[in-house]
């Protein structure tokens, strides 16, 4: 029973983020700006999370950590930014498909920075992976032209930094999930002040009543309550169960983009797609 709910919570959060797309098209803040207001948000309601919980913090553990948590913080703050930059520029499905290049990053990368010995599996899943992401750039048969391939680039841009941050968390030790989240928002918030000052200013009072209300799900919504929802099933999924459920968000993306949103997908999106996040989970099993 125990199991089964963690499996229904996990891809219930999963699902969950694969709508963000849809909310974050809906506020007419610089991506920046969104960013440092996702993650004040989040780490309010995390806040309160952690008193009602009565969590204590292992604050040894936490300064031992504390440069790691700095940094990846700050990966975290840039990767939003990319990531909603990529919404601007082309449709939800191609960004978020661009964006869950991240995992193809980590294998290819771990063999270098932790000296795992990379296998033919993993080799022919990152080649195959590759080849799917160039099917989902179109060459040259995007909707948007240049704007399309813009923000696929910013997509994998956003990947490049999620995988940074995936790769900084495995440096930590002694620190629990949900905990090294919510740190890791304050450094991003520490990061984004004085990018979002020297980019444009601060617009809030600007923001609609529609704008507010996506600016609230987002944060404390798709933020704060789902990261809850994911780190808390985490602790009761073995590893590799998680990472494929992990794969429901870019699903419910595409479906998002294409049902909800109306926007189009090529052919060669679908195919590309399926083979980056289709290889990306073999590697998982």
């Amino acid at each position: 029973m125990r199991l089964k709910k963690a499996r229904i919570t996990l891809a219930a959060s999963m699902a969950i983020f694969g709508t963000l797309g849809a909310f974050v098209r809906n506020i007419s803040l610089a991506a920046g700006e969104l960013s440092l207001y996702r993650a004040v948000l989040a780490a309010i309601l995390l806040t309160g999370y952690f008193v009602v919980a009565g969590a204590r913090f292992d604050w040894t553990a936490l300064k031992q950590n504390m440069f790691l948590l700095l940094l990846s913080g700050g990966a975290m703050g840039i990767n939003w930014i990319l990531l909603f930059e990529a919404y601007r520029y082309t449709t939800v499905s191609a960004a978020t498909l661009s964006y869950y290049f991240a995992p193809v990053i980590v294998t290819a990368l771990c063999p270098v920075l932790f000296h795992e010995k990379m296998t033919g599996k993993q080799a022919v899943c990152f080649v195959m992976a590759a080849a799917g992401m160039v099917l989902i750039t179109g060459v040259g048969n995007l909707r948007g032209g240049g704007s399309d391939l813009t923000g696929i680039l910013f997509g994998l841009g956003a990947a490049v930094f999620y995988a940074a941050v995936v790769l900084l968390n495995k440096f930590m030790t002694g620190v629990s999930g949900l905990q090294r989240t919510f740190f890791q928002f304050l450094a991003s918030i520490i990061v984004l002040i004085p990018y979002v000052a020297l980019n444009g200013g601060f617009h809030l009072t600007e923001l609609s009543g529609t704008g507010w209300a996506n600016l609230l799900l987002v944060g404390l919504f798709h933020t704060g309550v789902t990261y809850c929802l994911y780190f808390t099933s985490l602790k009761d999924l073995p590893g590799q169960e998680a990472s494929v459920l992990s794969f429901i968000d870019p699903l419910v993306a595409v479906i998002v983009s294409v049902v909800v949103l109306g926007e189009n997908i090529t052919v060669s999106q679908i195919t590309g797609g399926c083979m980056v996040l289709g290889f990306a989970i073999w590697n998982e099993l």
